[in-house]
Order: C-alpha cells, then structure tokens, then sequence
C-alpha cells in the first residue's frame, strides 16, 4: 500500500483513485462497508482519511483537553487497511487550511484538482467543509458538477445495534470484547513498540512486553486473553498471551498502560513493532497483599487464558 499526505503534488499513478473518505477509527463493519462501495473499479483503491483527527485539531484550536477517544493510531489504521487490499492511503494533514475550506472549495481543490479522484464513497452520516456544512447529498451534486462519482454507502447494523465507533468504545469500556469484534469484523488491536519498563514481570517469572496506550480510548482496566502478533524483527510472527491494561496499583500510582505475558517464548522484542489483540476480559485489576498473592493470581490468569485461546 502506497501512503501519502500532501494533496497538492501527487505524482501521476496515484491520481484518478477510486476512494473511500472518512475518519475510519476502528476499521468497523460500517466502514468496511463503505470502502467496498469504492472496490471493484477499473481505478486503483483509496482511502482519505485525515491526521489528526479532527476532533483533536478543534479541540486543540479552541483550547480544551479532551479524554483520549480514538481506537487506533495511525500504524494501526495503516495496518488494517493494507490488510483489506486498499492500494493508496491519502492521510491528509488536517490543518487550518483543511478546516476553513469550505464545502465546494475542498471538493474542487482537493478531490478534483488535487488527488484526481474519479469516485468516492462516503457513508450516510458524512459531512464536510467549514462548519460541517457540507453532507453526503452536498458532495454527490459537487460530484456531478466536478466529474467524479458519489456513492453514498448506507448505515450498517450489527444485532440491531448501528455499527459505530461511539457503540464499540462502550462496549471496550465496559470489557465486552467479543461484542466490540462483532461491530468491527475482527478484534480490537493496541499497536505500538514494546517499551522498556521496570522488569518486574521478569523478576515474577512473568516478563512481559509493554506498551502505551497513550492518546487511545482505554477499554475496561483488567487482564485479558489476547492474541500477541510480533511485526518486526526476528521473532516476528503470531503468539498467544494474557495481557494487563491499567495501572498497577501493587506498585503505586502510575500512568496506564498494556504489559503481555507472551505464551510459550523466549527472545527480545524491545522496541519492535507489535500487535495485541483483546479477545476476552478475564478480571478487574486487584491489589494483593504481596507478592506471592500476586503471582498465584497471574498463574490463574494464565491458564484461564490458554482456556479461552483454545477455544477459538
């Protein structure tokens, strides 16, 4: 998959996409829905989507903090989308410039003049331009005026519920992981690099590879079953593991992140690029009264999780 941010000189083979447009946190069965709208053209296959997410870039311009919302970073974003066979991956920096445009300026400058665009797929709800002005209905008249085509993918429900980033990210603050997966069509993945932290897993005879989770919606704090696939690196390759999300709370205050207790492996993975995905919540964060405690737990834990990965 071929990546690109500047919008104003594409080279020629990667103009003339057809593409899918939106923010696509979380890759869910909605906007997979929307992407398969822009396949099956004679025209490479696109995805526009925007760095950073816009909520982010108006919150910052207005001046207030907002809790972290997103359940993906860009790699993981990238990842995914490679994985559905997207060729060209536009992330448009949004800036001042991009949130000022208005609703014609940005179909005609940036669609049309810019990336060349000979189709787009937006979903039901899009909207676009300054102030949100422009819809899905705006674009697919600029569309007609412009020389592009506009299809308009309808909202998708999974169960009866409608297939949402707002829906999954109750369902992971609420430790219903297998519920997530089902609105997104696979499961919810944390990727990053394995960082170095205290080793006091190592020193419990349960070392594990740690990773931020900073800037990303916290699903529910606890230990989990988890898929672990290594990205890079000699070790790469797809392991099994149970995982804590939180805070430690035996070892004092700290900053939340992911620590993995890789199955069955022995090697180093310090700063290569990994993948963890949640599969089942098994239990709330706990604090013991020492260490001993702490490890009968993370024993239970572990074989609680082979249970659950067995079954899969």
């Amino acid at each position: 998959m071929r990546e690109f941010s500047d919008w104003k000189s594409l080279d020629d083979p990667a103009r003339g996409a057809s593409v899918a447009m939106g923010n696509f946190d979380g890759i869910h069965l909605g906007h997979q829905s929307v992407i398969d709208q822009a396949r099956g053209r004679s025209a490479p296959l696109g995805v526009i989507t925007f760095e950073p997410h816009p909520r982010e870039f108006f919150a910052a311009r207005a001046g207030k903090e907002i809790p972290p919302f997103r359940l993906m970073n860009p790699e993981a974003r990238a990842n995914r989308l490679a994985k559905l066979g997207v060729d060209c991956l536009y992330e448009l920096p949004f800036n001042a410039e991009l949130a000022d445009m208005s609703a014609q300026n940005f179909a005609r400058e940036v669609l049309c003049d810019g990336l060349g665009i000979s189709h787009v797929a937006v979903g039901g709800d899009f909207r676009f331009g300054k102030g949100r002005a422009g819809d899905a209905d705006t674009l697919q008249a600029l569309g007609r005026e412009l020389g592009f085509d506009v299809t308009i993918a309808p909202l998708l429900h999974v169960g009866g519920i409608e297939a949402s980033s707002t829906a999954i990210r109750n369902a992971l603050a609420e430790g219903r992981a297998r519920d997530a997966a089902e609105m997104l069509g696979h499961w919810h993945r944390i990727e990053g690099a394995v960082l170095h932290g205290d080793k006091r897993g190592r020193d419990l005879g349960y070392p594990t590879a740690n990773m931020s989770v900073a800037g990303l919606h916290l699903p529910k704090l606890g230990v989990y079953a988890v898929k672990f696939d290594v990205l890079t690196g000699p070790h790469a390759g797809a392991y099994l593991g149970a995982a804590s999300l939180g805070v430690r709370p035996m070892f004092g205050e700290n900053m939340p992140n992911l620590e993995t207790y890789i199955f069955d492996f022995e090697g180093n993975i310090y700063d290569q690029h990994v993948s963890v995905a949640l599969v089942e919540y098994l239990r709330p964060e706990m604090k013991f009264d020492g260490l001993e405690g702490l490890k009968a737990q993370m024993a239970a834990d572990c074989a609680q999780a082979r249970e659950v990965l067995s079954a899969l």
